[in-house]
């Protein structure tokens, strides 16, 4: 009979999934795991160094004008063009060798890889936690608080929720532009906003179960568009939950001159942000759902990603960073990485006019830096990037931009740049929750 129960229990949930990790694997953290769950060892060819506890700094305050590049006098130590590709194939993505194919002039210059990934003791120490006490109820984050949610991954989704949760600070200020960069290489303006972010979830101090008492909400922003004129005034909110059901968005438009809860700020709908040419799940490479995709956990690999990619943010104008095709190679950096590689797919009964995507999640911040996307007919669409900053004064190594190159059509689109901005990235104590309500919202807007 007690048989007969568990097999019947196993029948009707069957996407339950608890937290795989013995005490004993947790123990890892810290020793020949880092604190953040990566390998601490380097590769065996000498190519990725040990990490030693990444770049930190003991200043007081926080930076709050333009980031410098700390390894400014590094210079590469080869590159990699169209002509040569082929002899670093296996360090490349699929989306990576689409862009030599397509584009000739297109390069990565490859620098010293630096682990600089680093996190606050309090991140450190909630990661260890989790590690033995978050699970997934179909699809839903449980017991996870303040930390990687599961550091010793045994799934693609447990993969995937650590890069939805990767450490980027508690609060902070972006004021960032966006472009949509035609197939003929011109850019047009399509935002220019100042956007305040909370994250709850990473609160110092914070008590997981009043975490999830009140709701859940990991996420929240609050965006107010300065430029182009045509969209200036408008803003858009939003608040992410460990339960993505439950995740919400409003936007206020000008011409409406009211603020609208937005029916379905997910997944494969366009995102205004981006003009309509990027949709709401390829924002910071990933920030979807998990419930419209199987997930694989495919294993790591050594890539060659962007990272400590500061100097991205040295020249002063967006105009000295925006190629005809791509990003200004000579503005940055890329380095030799571990990723997990997690692919998804499209679950039975769902529908998204991308059915197939491939991401890649740096092993020592847990970020999606690069990621791949085919169409229903099994062609390569999209390849996506962000770019990540390091900013020892928080400490943190994570990114604020990103791009999305459309390999069909040849447009492109680049969102988070903060070149002409006389402050980038400043973290700031954490916002009052009336900061994130819709009325605050209709406020601030212009009417």
């Amino acid at each position: 009979m007690k048989k007969q129960f568990v097999l019947l229990a196993m029948t009707v949930m069957p996407f339950i999934v608890q937290a795989a990790v013995t005490s004993e694997e947790a123990a890892k953290l810290g020793k020949e795991l880092t604190a953040l769950g990566a390998e601490a060892a380097g590769n065996q060819a000498g190519t990725i160094p040990a990490w030693t506890g990444g770049f930190t700094s003991t200043a007081a305050a926080r930076i709050v004008g333009r980031r410098p590049d700390p390894f400014a006098a590094d210079k590469p130590l080869y590159t990699v063009t169209a002509a040569n590709a082929g002899e670093h194939d296996q360090q490349l993505t699929d989306g990576l060798r689409a862009m030599f194919k397509r584009y000739p002039d297109f390069k990565i210059n490859v620098y010293q890889t630096r682990r600089t990934a680093a996190a606050p003791a309090f991140v450190y120490e909630n990661t260890r936690l989790n590690a033995t006490r978050a699970a997934l109820n179909n699809d839903v984050l449980t017991g996870a608080y303040g930390g990687i949610p599961f550091p010793i991954p045994k799934s693609g989704a447990e993969a995937m929720w650590n890069a939805v949760l990767n450490w980027n600070g508690t609060a902070y200020r972006w004021d960032v532009t966006g472009y949509l960069v035609t197939a003929d290489g011109k850019p047009v303006l399509t935002v220019d906003a100042k956007a305040d972010v909370n994250r709850p979830y990473y609160q110092e101090g914070g008590d997981r179960a009043a975490f999830e008492k009140q709701g859940g909400v990991h996420f929240e922003a609050k965006i107010v568009n300065t430029g182009p004129p045509i969209r200036a005034g408008e803003a858009f909110m939003n608040k992410i939950n460990t339960d993505s059901s439950r995740d919400e968005a409003w936007v206020y438009l000008t011409g409406q001159r009211r603020v609208r809860k937005l029916p379905n700020a997910c997944c494969d709908t366009p995102t205004p942000q981006t003009a309509g040419v990027m949709t709401f799940d390829e924002q910071l490479v990933f920030s979807g759902r998990l419930d419209r995709f199987d997930w694989k956990l495919v294993g790591k690999e050594e890539k060659l990603i962007p990272y400590n990619t500061n100097r991205l943010n040295v020249p002063k104008r967006d105009a000295d960073v925006i190629g005809k095709n791509f990003i200004n190679p000579d503005h940055v950096r890329w380095e030799l990485h571990r990723v997990w590689v997690v692919e998804a797919t499209l679950r039975p009964g769902q529908r998204h006019q991308m059915p197939r995507s491939r991401y890649y999640l740096d092993e020592d911040t847990w970020v999606a830096v690069l990621a791949d996307r085919w169409d229903a007919r099994g062609n390569l669409w999209r390849t996506l990037t962000q770019y990540p900053l390091v900013m020892p004064d928080v400490p943190a190594t994570a990114p604020v931009t990103f791009d999305m190159h459309d390999l069909v059509s040849g447009s492109w689109f680049v969102n988070g740049l903060m070149n002409g901005k006389a402050a980038q990235t400043v973290f700031v104590p954490k916002f009052s929750d009336s900061n994130f309500q819709p009325d605050t919202l209709a406020a601030e807007a212009v009417r």
